[in-house]
């Protein structure tokens, strides 16, 4: 068994031009975020995006990383519609494949299982199928002769997603509400990297939880990173909640004057002026 533990700037570094990145958590709840300010630190370009989005698309696609979108939505949560992502759709810059949840969900399912699609009822008779022309239907081979949306596998070169606990090894534990998908994201990609609030032996991780909070299995992972407060300033329940003045200061400030105060360091300059803000 191998010690995968890594830093943030190391994933960034394994990572390339054009590939696409699959991004944990949900809206402004649980998103790698040092992970993503990783990626914004680096030179990367030209990304194709598979997200529940939240700031995580917003600061890409502001910063110009982002080529392709593939989401159900972007949102802070407390603040419906992400400001930043707005902006760039509305000049244009990004080009957006937008799914219902459920067939996002689907997506990454077949991915998982390395199938090609995978038939739901979600998108009948609705606009999803007029905006996405691409998707096709499937007929049920058995009597019942039902129509199906056939949606694709969303395969993802790298996925990033942040949890509360990990070990070495590469086993994530969530100890909040809700998995988002985390485990999905992972078992959807080439390559997946975790970073965590902590990192912790492994026998460590089910002392006081049950062994169903170990979502994340090492062997759909490649590198852990120990980042406390890396999901800043999205909520990591039960650890803390959302900083929702840090956020309404971004969704508030012009994306030019944020990455210039918070983004031009590293993440040791991310936290100080973060913190000056809380």
């Amino acid at each position: 068994m191998t010690d995968k533990t890594m830093s943030a700037d190391e994933v960034a570094g394994r990572l390339a031009d054009g590939m696409t990145l699959g991004i944990g958590g949900w809206g402004s709840r649980r998103k790698p975020m040092a992970l993503v300010r990783a990626v914004l630190r680096s030179q990367l370009r030209d990304l194709t995006v598979v997200s529940y989005g939240g700031p995580d698309v917003g600061m890409l696609v502001a910063a110009g990383r982002v080529r392709r979108l593939v989401v159900p939505f972007v949102t802070l949560d407390s603040i419906p519609l992400e400001p930043h992502y707005r902006a760039a759709r509305e000049r244009g810059g990004v080009e957006l494949t937008e799914i219902d949840e459920a067939m996002f969900m689907w997506g990454l399912h077949a991915a998982a299982n390395r199938l090609p699609f995978l038939p739901v009822r979600a998108g009948i008779g609705s606009d999803v199928m007029r905006v996405n022309p691409g998707l096709r239907t499937v007929t049920s081979p058995y009597d019942d002769g039902e129509t199906f949306v056939a949606v694709p596998a969303l395969r993802v070169d790298a996925a990033l997603v942040h949890v509360n606990r990990a070990d070495r090894l590469g086993n994530g534990q969530y100890l909040g509400p809700d998995p988002y998908f985390d485990d999905l994201f992972c078992e959807a990609a080439d390559t997946a990297y975790v970073s965590c609030e902590r990192i912790v032996e492994t026998a460590e991780l089910t002392k006081d939880a049950a062994p169903q909070t170990l979502l994340v299995k090492r062997h759909t992972v490649t590198g852990v990173v120990e980042a406390p407060h890396g999901a800043h300033f999205t909520s990591c329940a039960p650890d803390y909640g959302r900083d929702e003045a840090f956020q309404k200061t971004y969704a508030t400030t012009p994306w030019p004057e944020f990455a210039q105060r918070y983004l031009g360091g590293d993440e040791q300059a991310y936290r100080s002026a973060a913190g000056e803000e809380a």
